[in-house]
Protein backbone atom coordinates (compact mmCIF):
# COMPACT_ATOMS: atom_id res chain seq x y z
CA UNK A 1 0.00 0.00 0.00
CA UNK A 2 0.96 3.49 -0.27
CA UNK A 3 3.34 5.06 2.28
CA UNK A 4 2.06 6.96 5.17
CA UNK A 5 4.17 9.47 7.12
CA UNK A 6 3.87 8.86 10.70
CA UNK A 7 5.32 9.40 14.38
CA UNK A 8 5.08 8.57 17.45
CA UNK A 9 5.57 10.34 20.41
CA UNK A 10 6.52 8.76 23.58
CA UNK A 11 7.73 9.66 26.97
CA UNK A 12 9.87 7.80 29.79
CA UNK A 13 7.35 8.38 31.52
CA UNK A 14 3.80 10.21 32.12
CA UNK A 15 4.03 13.80 33.34
CA UNK A 16 6.62 14.27 30.46
CA UNK A 17 4.14 16.67 28.28
CA UNK A 18 3.11 14.38 25.81
CA UNK A 19 -0.25 15.67 25.06
CA UNK A 20 0.79 18.99 25.38
CA UNK A 21 3.76 18.99 22.83
CA UNK A 22 1.59 16.08 20.47
CA UNK A 23 -1.21 18.87 20.45
CA UNK A 24 0.79 21.46 19.66
CA UNK A 25 2.89 19.71 16.86
CA UNK A 26 -0.49 18.65 15.12
CA UNK A 27 -1.86 22.09 15.50
CA UNK A 28 1.49 23.77 14.02
CA UNK A 29 1.33 21.12 10.85
CA UNK A 30 -2.10 21.85 10.42
CA UNK A 31 -1.52 26.15 10.41
CA UNK A 32 0.58 24.63 7.26
CA UNK A 33 -2.35 23.40 5.53
CA UNK A 34 -1.34 19.61 6.09
CA UNK A 35 -4.16 17.33 6.98
CA UNK A 36 -3.01 15.38 10.14
CA UNK A 37 -4.56 12.39 10.89
CA UNK A 38 -4.52 12.13 14.91
CA UNK A 39 -3.70 8.95 17.21
CA UNK A 40 -3.36 7.86 20.66
CA UNK A 41 -1.83 4.72 22.33
CA UNK A 42 -4.01 2.82 25.07
CA UNK A 43 -7.40 2.87 26.38
CA UNK A 44 -7.84 7.06 27.28
CA UNK A 45 -10.70 9.14 26.18
CA UNK A 46 -9.41 12.22 27.26
CA UNK A 47 -6.39 13.01 25.73
CA UNK A 48 -7.88 12.28 22.06
CA UNK A 49 -10.02 15.42 22.66
CA UNK A 50 -7.30 17.57 22.51
CA UNK A 51 -5.77 16.09 19.08
CA UNK A 52 -8.87 16.44 17.56
CA UNK A 53 -8.83 19.98 18.49
CA UNK A 54 -6.19 20.53 16.71
CA UNK A 55 -6.38 18.37 13.68
CA UNK A 56 -9.72 18.83 13.21
CA UNK A 57 -10.71 15.32 12.72
CA UNK A 58 -11.42 12.72 15.24
CA UNK A 59 -8.73 10.80 16.94
CA UNK A 60 -8.78 7.33 17.04
CA UNK A 61 -7.39 4.64 20.16
CA UNK A 62 -4.44 1.92 19.08
CA UNK A 63 -4.65 -0.16 21.83
CA UNK A 64 -2.91 -3.54 21.03
CA UNK A 65 -4.37 -4.91 24.53
CA UNK A 66 -8.02 -4.01 23.79
CA UNK A 67 -8.20 -4.21 20.03
CA UNK A 68 -6.40 -7.16 18.50
CA UNK A 69 -2.81 -6.71 16.95
CA UNK A 70 -3.28 -7.99 13.72
CA UNK A 71 -6.00 -5.00 13.22
CA UNK A 72 -3.75 -2.55 14.48
CA UNK A 73 -2.04 -1.43 11.24
CA UNK A 74 -5.33 -1.36 9.54
CA UNK A 75 -7.13 1.04 12.03
CA UNK A 76 -4.30 3.16 11.75
CA UNK A 77 -4.16 3.15 7.70
CA UNK A 78 -8.04 3.63 7.76
CA UNK A 79 -8.00 6.43 10.26
CA UNK A 80 -5.33 8.01 7.95
CA UNK A 81 -7.24 8.32 4.56
CA UNK A 82 -6.99 11.84 3.19
CA UNK A 83 -4.28 12.68 5.30
CA UNK A 84 -0.93 13.62 4.75
CA UNK A 85 0.74 12.13 7.80
CA UNK A 86 -0.66 10.63 11.13
CA UNK A 87 1.11 11.55 14.41
CA UNK A 88 0.20 9.38 17.51
CA UNK A 89 0.67 10.15 21.09
CA UNK A 90 2.12 7.54 23.39
CA UNK A 91 1.30 6.18 26.94
CA UNK A 92 2.44 6.40 29.90
CA UNK A 93 6.32 5.29 29.38
CA UNK A 94 7.50 4.01 26.12
CA UNK A 95 7.49 0.43 27.32
CA UNK A 96 4.80 0.01 30.03
CA UNK A 97 1.90 -1.82 28.78
CA UNK A 98 0.05 -4.17 30.46
CA UNK A 99 2.63 -5.85 33.28
CA UNK A 100 6.17 -5.53 34.62
CA UNK A 101 7.14 -8.32 31.83
CA UNK A 102 5.00 -7.26 29.39
CA UNK A 103 4.36 -4.46 27.05
CA UNK A 104 1.70 -5.32 25.62
CA UNK A 105 -0.23 -2.55 24.63
CA UNK A 106 2.62 0.03 25.03
CA UNK A 107 3.75 2.43 23.13
CA UNK A 108 6.93 0.39 22.17
CA UNK A 109 4.32 -2.44 21.15
CA UNK A 110 2.32 0.08 18.61
CA UNK A 111 5.48 1.45 17.10
CA UNK A 112 6.38 -2.53 16.64
CA UNK A 113 3.44 -3.53 15.13
CA UNK A 114 3.48 -0.68 12.78
CA UNK A 115 7.04 0.04 12.10
CA UNK A 116 6.61 3.57 13.04
CA UNK A 117 9.05 5.81 14.02
CA UNK A 118 9.54 7.35 17.46
CA UNK A 119 10.16 10.50 18.81
CA UNK A 120 10.95 11.33 22.58
CA UNK A 121 9.62 13.93 24.64
CA UNK A 122 12.17 14.55 27.63
CA UNK A 123 11.00 16.30 30.33
CA UNK A 124 14.92 18.17 30.70
CA UNK A 125 14.01 19.82 33.97
CA UNK A 126 17.32 19.58 36.57
CA UNK A 127 18.94 17.72 34.24
CA UNK A 128 21.77 18.25 31.41
CA UNK A 129 24.01 15.33 30.59
CA UNK A 130 22.03 12.72 31.83
CA UNK A 131 19.37 13.57 29.61
CA UNK A 132 21.43 11.54 27.10
CA UNK A 133 22.06 8.20 29.07
CA UNK A 134 18.18 8.83 29.05
CA UNK A 135 18.19 8.91 25.59
CA UNK A 136 20.60 6.32 24.90
CA UNK A 137 18.75 3.65 27.20
CA UNK A 138 15.25 3.99 25.61
CA UNK A 139 17.05 3.59 21.76
CA UNK A 140 18.72 0.23 22.93
CA UNK A 141 16.49 -1.17 25.51
CA UNK A 142 14.66 -2.49 22.48
CA UNK A 143 16.54 -2.36 18.84
CA UNK A 144 12.89 -3.25 16.95
CA UNK A 145 12.39 0.56 17.57
CA UNK A 146 13.71 3.56 15.45
CA UNK A 147 14.10 6.38 18.03
CA UNK A 148 13.94 9.21 15.14
CA UNK A 149 14.46 12.49 17.46
CA UNK A 150 13.89 14.04 20.06
CA UNK A 151 11.50 16.79 21.81
CA UNK A 152 12.71 18.74 24.87
CA UNK A 153 10.01 19.58 27.15
CA UNK A 154 10.14 22.23 30.21
CA UNK A 155 13.51 23.70 29.58
CA UNK A 156 14.63 26.36 31.45
CA UNK A 157 16.50 28.70 28.70
CA UNK A 158 17.26 28.52 25.34
CA UNK A 159 21.21 28.04 26.75
CA UNK A 160 20.06 25.27 29.00
CA UNK A 161 18.29 23.34 25.71
CA UNK A 162 21.62 23.79 23.52
CA UNK A 163 23.15 22.40 26.57
CA UNK A 164 20.71 19.07 26.38
CA UNK A 165 21.06 19.38 22.58
CA UNK A 166 25.32 18.92 22.82
CA UNK A 167 24.89 16.35 25.34
CA UNK A 168 22.31 14.00 23.26
CA UNK A 169 23.48 14.40 19.89
CA UNK A 170 27.13 14.49 20.63
CA UNK A 171 26.97 11.16 22.71
CA UNK A 172 24.21 9.31 21.51
CA UNK A 173 23.68 10.58 17.86
CA UNK A 174 19.61 11.09 17.64
CA UNK A 175 18.48 14.48 16.97
CA UNK A 176 16.90 17.15 18.99
CA UNK A 177 13.99 18.72 17.30
CA UNK A 178 13.57 21.69 19.22
CA UNK A 179 12.53 22.63 22.42
CA UNK A 180 9.42 23.87 24.60
CA UNK A 181 10.50 26.39 27.05
CA UNK A 182 8.89 25.89 30.65
CA UNK A 183 6.31 27.97 31.84
CA UNK A 184 2.99 26.71 34.15
CA UNK A 185 0.80 29.19 31.78
CA UNK A 186 0.95 26.09 29.67
CA UNK A 187 0.26 23.67 32.30
CA UNK A 188 -3.32 21.85 31.37
CA UNK A 189 -5.56 21.71 34.09
CA UNK A 190 -5.60 17.86 36.37
CA UNK A 191 -8.05 16.26 38.70
CA UNK A 192 -8.77 12.80 39.95
CA UNK A 193 -8.86 10.54 36.26
CA UNK A 194 -6.23 12.79 34.41
CA UNK A 195 -6.72 16.01 31.86
CA UNK A 196 -10.01 17.45 31.93
CA UNK A 197 -11.93 16.82 28.82
CA UNK A 198 -12.07 19.72 26.30
CA UNK A 199 -16.12 18.93 26.22
CA UNK A 200 -16.23 20.49 28.96
CA UNK A 201 -16.00 24.21 29.47
CA UNK A 202 -12.49 25.91 29.23
CA UNK A 203 -9.97 27.99 27.06
CA UNK A 204 -9.17 25.06 24.78
CA UNK A 205 -8.55 26.72 21.57
CA UNK A 206 -6.62 30.00 23.30
CA UNK A 207 -4.36 27.04 24.78
CA UNK A 208 -3.67 25.35 21.95
CA UNK A 209 -2.84 28.77 19.90
CA UNK A 210 -0.59 29.31 22.38
CA UNK A 211 0.91 26.11 22.24
CA UNK A 212 1.04 26.34 18.77
CA UNK A 213 2.92 29.59 18.21
CA UNK A 214 5.45 28.44 20.83
CA UNK A 215 6.23 25.14 18.86
CA UNK A 216 6.08 26.87 15.48
CA UNK A 217 9.22 29.54 17.25
CA UNK A 218 11.36 26.97 18.57
CA UNK A 219 10.91 23.11 16.78
CA UNK A 220 12.16 22.10 13.39
CA UNK A 221 8.86 21.45 11.70
CA UNK A 222 10.54 20.91 8.08
CA UNK A 223 12.26 18.06 10.02
CA UNK A 224 9.50 16.53 11.68
CA UNK A 225 7.67 15.99 8.77
CA UNK A 226 10.78 14.90 6.62
CA UNK A 227 11.36 12.21 9.50
CA UNK A 228 7.70 11.13 9.16
CA UNK A 229 7.67 10.61 5.35
CA UNK A 230 10.69 8.49 6.09
CA UNK A 231 8.50 5.55 7.59
CA UNK A 232 8.67 2.47 6.06
CA UNK A 233 5.12 1.52 4.13
CA UNK A 234 2.50 -0.10 6.36
CA UNK A 235 2.19 -3.81 5.77
CA UNK A 236 -1.79 -4.27 5.80
CA UNK A 237 -1.61 -7.71 3.56
CA UNK A 238 -3.00 -9.89 6.07
CA UNK A 239 -5.25 -7.40 7.79
CA UNK A 240 -9.17 -7.78 7.47
CA UNK A 241 -11.04 -5.19 9.32
CA UNK A 242 -15.27 -5.15 8.93
CA UNK A 243 -16.65 -1.99 6.96
CA UNK A 244 -16.64 1.10 9.79
CA UNK A 245 -17.93 4.01 7.44
CA UNK A 246 -19.46 5.32 4.11
CA UNK A 247 -23.10 3.87 4.71
CA UNK A 248 -26.20 5.89 4.62
CA UNK A 249 -29.26 5.87 7.14
CA UNK A 250 -32.43 4.69 5.44
CA UNK A 251 -34.82 6.51 7.83
CA UNK A 252 -36.07 3.04 8.94
CA UNK A 253 -32.85 1.98 10.78
CA UNK A 254 -32.99 0.93 14.42
CA UNK A 255 -32.21 4.25 16.94
CA UNK A 256 -29.88 4.21 19.48
CA UNK A 257 -29.70 6.75 21.32
CA UNK A 258 -25.87 7.82 23.00
CA UNK A 259 -25.44 10.10 26.05
CA UNK A 260 -23.08 12.89 25.01
CA UNK A 261 -22.46 16.17 26.57
CA UNK A 262 -19.98 17.21 29.64
CA UNK A 263 -20.97 14.31 31.94
CA UNK A 264 -20.65 11.53 29.20
CA UNK A 265 -17.58 11.99 27.36
CA UNK A 266 -15.71 8.08 27.57
CA UNK A 267 -16.22 7.07 24.00
CA UNK A 268 -14.51 5.49 21.58
CA UNK A 269 -15.36 7.02 17.59
CA UNK A 270 -15.07 3.29 16.58
CA UNK A 271 -18.14 2.11 18.53
CA UNK A 272 -19.90 4.06 17.17
CA UNK A 273 -18.85 3.46 13.37
CA UNK A 274 -19.04 -0.06 13.78
CA UNK A 275 -22.75 0.43 15.16
CA UNK A 276 -23.81 2.65 12.30
CA UNK A 277 -22.16 -0.28 9.99
CA UNK A 278 -24.27 -2.79 11.79
CA UNK A 279 -27.73 -0.55 10.61
CA UNK A 280 -28.53 1.78 13.35
CA UNK A 281 -28.65 4.99 13.63
CA UNK A 282 -27.16 6.74 16.17
CA UNK A 283 -28.52 9.97 17.65
CA UNK A 284 -26.93 11.89 20.68
CA UNK A 285 -28.66 13.02 23.51
CA UNK A 286 -27.72 15.32 26.53
CA UNK A 287 -28.25 14.19 30.08
CA UNK A 288 -27.89 17.31 31.59
CA UNK A 289 -30.10 19.20 29.05
CA UNK A 290 -32.70 17.03 27.30
CA UNK A 291 -35.78 16.38 28.72
CA UNK A 292 -36.59 13.39 26.57
CA UNK A 293 -34.96 10.54 24.76
CA UNK A 294 -34.27 11.23 21.06
CA UNK A 295 -37.44 10.42 18.65
CA UNK A 296 -37.68 7.13 17.84
CA UNK A 297 -34.68 5.81 20.05
CA UNK A 298 -34.73 1.77 20.54
CA UNK A 299 -31.72 1.09 22.47
CA UNK A 300 -29.74 3.63 24.89
CA UNK A 301 -25.91 3.80 25.27
CA UNK A 302 -25.17 5.35 28.62
CA UNK A 303 -21.09 5.94 28.34
CA UNK A 304 -18.86 6.86 30.90
CA UNK A 305 -17.51 10.86 32.26
CA UNK A 306 -17.98 12.54 34.67
CA UNK A 307 -21.14 12.46 36.61
CA UNK A 308 -19.83 13.00 39.46
CA UNK A 309 -18.73 16.45 38.75
CA UNK A 310 -22.46 17.12 37.38
CA UNK A 311 -24.45 15.30 39.72
CA UNK A 312 -26.30 18.25 40.67
CA UNK A 313 -27.62 18.97 37.46
CA UNK A 314 -28.31 15.79 36.21
CA UNK A 315 -30.17 15.53 39.44
CA UNK A 316 -31.96 18.04 38.66
CA UNK A 317 -33.03 17.36 35.10
CA UNK A 318 -36.15 15.12 36.93
CA UNK A 319 -37.72 14.72 33.43
CA UNK A 320 -35.14 12.88 31.64
CA UNK A 321 -34.56 10.37 34.57
CA UNK A 322 -38.09 9.76 34.56
CA UNK A 323 -38.19 8.95 30.88
CA UNK A 324 -34.69 6.73 31.06
CA UNK A 325 -36.57 5.02 33.86
CA UNK A 326 -39.93 4.41 31.98
CA UNK A 327 -37.41 2.91 28.84
CA UNK A 328 -35.37 0.49 31.54
CA UNK A 329 -39.40 -0.52 32.76
CA UNK A 330 -40.17 -1.28 29.42
CA UNK A 331 -37.62 -3.41 28.14
CA UNK A 332 -35.56 -1.29 26.35
CA UNK A 333 -31.35 -2.70 25.78
CA UNK A 334 -29.77 -0.34 27.66
CA UNK A 335 -26.06 -0.64 27.80
CA UNK A 336 -23.92 1.56 30.62
CA UNK A 337 -20.50 2.12 31.39
CA UNK A 338 -18.92 3.42 34.17
CA UNK A 339 -20.62 6.50 34.36
CA UNK A 340 -23.48 5.29 33.08
CA UNK A 341 -23.90 2.90 35.72
CA UNK A 342 -23.52 5.49 38.30
CA UNK A 343 -26.32 7.35 36.63
CA UNK A 344 -28.62 4.25 36.41
CA UNK A 345 -28.08 4.00 40.53
CA UNK A 346 -30.55 5.67 43.10
CA UNK A 347 -27.77 8.03 43.90
CA UNK A 348 -24.19 9.48 43.83
CA UNK A 349 -22.44 10.80 46.79
CA UNK A 350 -19.68 13.55 45.46
CA UNK A 351 -16.22 13.76 47.16
CA UNK A 352 -18.05 16.12 49.74
CA UNK A 353 -20.47 13.57 50.81
CA UNK A 354 -23.22 15.18 49.51
CA UNK A 355 -26.10 12.93 47.93
CA UNK A 356 -28.24 13.69 44.47
CA UNK A 357 -30.76 11.75 43.38
CA UNK A 358 -30.37 9.64 39.98
CA UNK A 359 -32.48 7.49 37.63
CA UNK A 360 -32.67 4.85 40.01
CA UNK A 361 -33.06 1.75 37.71
CA UNK A 362 -30.24 0.08 39.89
CA UNK A 363 -30.32 -0.75 43.23
CA UNK A 364 -27.74 1.06 45.60
CA UNK A 365 -25.79 4.30 45.35
CA UNK A 366 -22.50 5.42 43.62
CA UNK A 367 -20.22 6.60 46.04
CA UNK A 368 -16.62 8.47 45.22
CA UNK A 369 -13.81 7.80 47.65
CA UNK A 370 -10.38 8.36 47.46
CA UNK A 371 -9.16 4.80 46.18
CA UNK A 372 -8.10 4.58 42.37
CA UNK A 373 -9.26 1.15 40.47
CA UNK A 374 -7.93 0.75 37.38
CA UNK A 375 -5.99 -1.75 34.87
CA UNK A 376 -7.06 -4.07 31.88
CA UNK A 377 -9.49 -6.94 32.42
CA UNK A 378 -10.14 -9.96 31.11
CA UNK A 379 -13.90 -10.58 31.81
CA UNK A 380 -16.26 -13.56 31.06
CA UNK A 381 -19.77 -13.23 30.87
CA UNK A 382 -21.99 -14.87 33.81
CA UNK A 383 -25.22 -15.03 31.45
CA UNK A 384 -27.03 -14.63 28.37
CA UNK A 385 -27.83 -11.19 27.77
CA UNK A 386 -29.31 -9.44 24.12
CA UNK A 387 -25.16 -8.19 24.06
CA UNK A 388 -22.89 -11.06 25.14
CA UNK A 389 -23.42 -15.01 25.59
CA UNK A 390 -22.59 -16.96 28.74
CA UNK A 391 -19.14 -18.08 28.70
CA UNK A 392 -17.26 -15.51 26.15
CA UNK A 393 -14.18 -13.93 27.33
CA UNK A 394 -13.76 -10.32 26.33
CA UNK A 395 -11.00 -8.01 27.36
CA UNK A 396 -11.57 -4.51 28.78
CA UNK A 397 -10.49 -1.88 31.22
CA UNK A 398 -11.67 -0.01 34.08
CA UNK A 399 -11.06 3.22 35.70
CA UNK A 400 -12.94 5.02 38.50
CA UNK A 401 -13.01 6.43 42.34
CA UNK A 402 -16.17 5.28 42.99
CA UNK A 403 -17.91 2.28 44.48
CA UNK A 404 -21.77 0.86 43.74
CA UNK A 405 -22.80 -0.23 47.65
CA UNK A 406 -26.27 -1.32 48.12
CA UNK A 407 -26.39 -3.30 44.82
CA UNK A 408 -29.39 -6.03 45.11
CA UNK A 409 -28.10 -9.45 45.62
CA UNK A 410 -31.04 -10.84 43.44
CA UNK A 411 -29.08 -8.89 40.39
CA UNK A 412 -27.22 -11.35 38.27
CA UNK A 413 -23.94 -10.45 37.53
CA UNK A 414 -23.00 -9.22 34.19
CA UNK A 415 -19.24 -10.79 34.16
CA UNK A 416 -16.60 -12.82 35.91
CA UNK A 417 -13.48 -10.72 36.18
CA UNK A 418 -10.63 -13.42 35.32
CA UNK A 419 -7.59 -13.39 37.20
CA UNK A 420 -4.07 -12.30 36.40
CA UNK A 421 -0.80 -10.86 37.54
CA UNK A 422 -2.37 -7.42 38.85
CA UNK A 423 -5.57 -8.70 39.92
CA UNK A 424 -5.09 -12.37 41.32
CA UNK A 425 -8.54 -13.04 42.70
CA UNK A 426 -11.46 -13.87 40.39
CA UNK A 427 -14.57 -11.25 41.28
CA UNK A 428 -17.84 -10.64 40.09
CA UNK A 429 -18.98 -7.15 38.28
CA UNK A 430 -21.68 -5.65 36.65
CA UNK A 431 -25.46 -6.38 36.69
CA UNK A 432 -28.19 -7.46 34.62
CA UNK A 433 -31.63 -5.60 35.16
CA UNK A 434 -34.05 -7.31 32.58
CA UNK A 435 -32.48 -6.07 29.54
CA UNK A 436 -29.78 -3.09 31.15
CA UNK A 437 -26.85 -4.39 31.34
CA UNK A 438 -24.54 -2.21 33.89
CA UNK A 439 -20.87 -2.25 34.20
CA UNK A 440 -17.54 -0.17 35.50
CA UNK A 441 -15.68 -1.99 32.52
CA UNK A 442 -15.12 -0.22 29.08
CA UNK A 443 -15.18 -2.49 26.23
CA UNK A 444 -13.65 -1.55 22.67
CA UNK A 445 -16.25 -3.28 19.97
CA UNK A 446 -13.19 -3.62 17.60
CA UNK A 447 -11.96 -6.41 20.22
CA UNK A 448 -15.06 -8.12 20.24
CA UNK A 449 -16.76 -7.06 16.82
CA UNK A 450 -20.18 -8.92 17.79
CA UNK A 451 -21.20 -6.84 20.07
CA UNK A 452 -22.30 -3.95 17.27
CA UNK A 453 -24.11 -6.58 15.37
CA UNK A 454 -25.85 -7.88 18.78
CA UNK A 455 -26.63 -4.16 19.79
CA UNK A 456 -28.08 -3.07 16.83
CA UNK A 457 -29.95 -6.23 16.49
CA UNK A 458 -31.33 -5.80 20.13
CA UNK A 459 -32.56 -2.36 19.10
CA UNK A 460 -34.35 -3.32 16.01
CA UNK A 461 -36.23 -6.40 17.77
CA UNK A 462 -36.98 -4.13 20.87
CA UNK A 463 -38.72 -1.57 18.19
CA UNK A 464 -41.10 -4.52 16.95
CA UNK A 465 -42.09 -5.20 20.43
CA UNK A 466 -42.07 -1.75 21.89
CA UNK A 467 -45.69 0.10 23.47
CA UNK A 468 -47.24 2.10 20.60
Amino acid sequence: MPALPRLLFAAPMSGSGKTTITAGVIAALAARGLTVAPFKCGPDYIDPGYHALAAGRACFNLDAWLIPPEQIGGVLARRSAGADLAIIEGVMGLFDGYAGDDDTGSSAHIARLTATPVVIVLDTRAMARTAAALVAGLRDFDRRITIAGVLLNRVGSPRHARMVQDAIEGSVGVPVLGFLQRDETLALPERHLGLIPVAEPGRWRAWLEEVRTRIEATVDLDRIVALAGAAPPLDEEHIVLPPMTGRATTGTDPVIAVARDEAFSFLYEDNLDLLRAAGAEIVFFSPLRDTTLPHRATALYLCGGFPELYAESLSANRALMHAIRAAVAAGMPVYAECGGLMYLTEAIIDAEGRSFPMVGALAGRSIMTSRLTLGYRTVCAENDTWLWRKGETLRGHEFHYSTWEGRSAQLPWLYAGLPDALRPATFLEGAVAGNTLASYIHVHFLGCPQAAQRFVAAAAAWRKEMPA
